[in-house]
């Protein structure tokens, strides 16, 4: 059984308290938070601390959860990498490509301690099933791909933590928060990006920094395009929506159901998605299947898990995006 504690107690840190309580191969025995009312969040009998280096010391995990705010995943993981404890952490992998550099230097360079980042839609039943049938080879290349997230954020989920609305402690926007995990499956299923054109704007009058809505049309290494549009000015919240054109099929995932899309454009059902009740169903259900993974390969000591080096790209993207529409000119990724 391994050691687990929890860095940040916000939001997403009780999906991650959560695959922990339901996983009897893990044992929690820390969480930390700066704030001391925090702890009214915190499992019952569970120490907390709102230090994570006495934490360290004191309850000597074997892993730890990185649920912080972006500013502080890097230098986080890094303290705790550093003490051979093994790390977990939140989306995005970093707040910008220089950093997620060093992420991934840092792993490298730590070859024994396993680090893990949260890019946990790669496991959801659709994406499986689509990535699968893409390396079969059955359909033929990539020749297009589309990732659109429809959602919608209040002025009021800004001022209650007013960091996700500014450069120096978020990184971005609506990227980097919530449709990274769109980027990284656009370039997961089609393959290496080279180039993009992008519109990075503000719908909003929020008083924020950062990006509310972005679209991008990406060039493929392998000679296909993309489209990449998100905005949180939607009116709701609404399902992400991937689709992807091969030269013998066409595949889409809409609602959280993969669909093959026949000649007549009707669609043939393949799989769905496990989903997460509640309000926060966008979050999806695999981080319980993240979490399995990574401490089944603790435990095995295999490399079946989604590292830091793969989660570089995704930041990548994201600020060629930004300087794409910086400039108004194509950007190399």
């Amino acid at each position: 059984m391994k050691r687990a504690a929890v860095i940040g107690l916000g939001d997403i840190s009780q999906i991650h308290l959560a695959a922990i309580a339901q996983n009897p191969k893990i044992e929690l025995v820390a969480v930390c938070d700066e704030d001391p009312a925090a702890k009214e969040r915190a499992p019952e009998n569970v120490p907390f601390f709102t230090d994570y280096r006495e934490l360290a010391r004191t309850a000597q995990p074997d892993c730890v959860h990185i649920c912080l705010p972006h500013y502080l995943h890097y230098p986080v993981s890094r303290y705790f990498a550093e003490r051979g404890i093994a790390v977990l952490c939140e989306k995005p992998v970093a707040m910008n490509a220089p950093e997620a550099a060093k992420f991934t230097e840092l792993e490298a360079a730590h070859p024994d301690v396993k680090m893990c980042i949260c890019l946990q839609n790669r496991l959801n039943e659709s994406v499986e099933a689509l990535k699968a049938a893409i390396d079969s080879g059955e359909y033929g290349k990539v020749v297009g791909t589309k990732g659109i997230v429809p959602w919608a954020r209040t002025k009021e989920y800004y001022d209650v933590k007013p960091w996700r609305g500014r450069w120096q402690t978020a990184g971005g926007g609506c990227m980097i928060n919530q449709s990274v995990h769109t980027l990284d499956l656009l370039y997961y299923l089609g393959g290496p990006i080279e180039s993009l054109r992008a519109s990075v704007t503000q719908l909003l009058d929020y008083g924020i920094e950062v990006e509310d809505t972005v679209t991008a049309r990406l060039s493929y290494a392998g000679g296909g395009h993309g489209l990449f549009m998100a905005t949180n000015a939607n009116y709701k919240n609404e399902s992400v929506q991937i689709s992807v054109q091969l030269e013998k099929a066409e595949f889409v995932i809409d609602n959280n159901i993969l669909y093959r899309v026949e000649a007549d454009g009707t669609r043939e059902r393949i799989c769905e998605d496990a989903r997460m009740p509640g309000t926060k169903f966008y979050y999806g259900a695999s981080h319980k299947k993240l979490v399995a993974q990574f401490y089944r390969a603790l435990e095995e000591n295999t490399d079946d898990y989604i590292h830091v080096r793969d989660a570089e790209m995704s930041i990548r993207l994201i600020d060629a995006i930004h300087t794409a529409g910086r400039t108004g000119e194509a950007a190399q990724v």
